[in-house]
């Protein structure tokens, strides 16, 4: 019962928009035929080889894709904060905040079969590998339900079905890792 009452709250809603602002909010298009184009106002250099385009065509409903999935790891960090403060969250609790544009970015260049390897911020790296956010929850809590069955907590996320193989806590411990996973996709 002292669960219930501490835990109460921690987790709110997002509200809804009443209907009254809904009327007064800025049409959005997410029509997949209209391109747009983005382009750098500062030209990118490569080192020892060629820069990428400074454009890019999008569409509005995947810029609205990018957009939703940072805010949902924003919201789930912010919660995963609160529950640290309430001590519902044990060990450490290292946050992704401020880091999802990284996650957005680096799933728009690559494919669900490249490997993914990285240190121990990795709670928006495995939702956007496509862990669920009661896994994500489950884990940072310590319960069975968890990515890695509530033993490997916020430093050790894993999903080896969508080719994520996890954080590591230990600073440099992924190099040789991933180094691995790169000979053998090459091999």
């Amino acid at each position: 019962m002292v669960l219930a009452c501490r835990s109460s709250g921690l987790l709110k809603p997002l509200t809804t928009a009443s209907s009254a602002s809904l009327v007064h909010r800025r049409p959005f298009s997410t029509d997949d035929t209209t391109i747009i184009t983005v382009e750098t106002s500062v030209p990118f250099t490569g080192h020892k080889c060629d820069p990428p385009s400074r454009s890019v065509d999008t569409t509005p409903k995947e810029l609205m894709n990018f957009f939703t999935d940072m805010a949902l790891m924003r919201r789930m960090e912010i919660s995963a904060d609160s529950l640290y403060k309430s001590k519902l969250i044990r060990g450490f609790c290292h946050l992704y905040d401020g880091q999802e544009a990284v996650t957005i970015g680096m799933e728009a260049a690559i494919t669900k079969r490249d490997c993914i390897i990285t240190a121990y911020r990795d709670h928006g790296i495995f939702l956007g590998r496509g862990g669920m956010l009661l896994e994500s929850f489950a884990e940072l809590m310590g319960r069975q339900a968890g990515c890695s069955r509530g033993k490997g907590g916020s430093k050790h996320f894993y999903k080896k079905d969508a080719c994520f193989f996890g954080g590591h806590g230990i600073v440099g411990a992924q190099v040789p890792l991933g180094c691995g996973l790169a000979f053998a996709h090459k091999h």
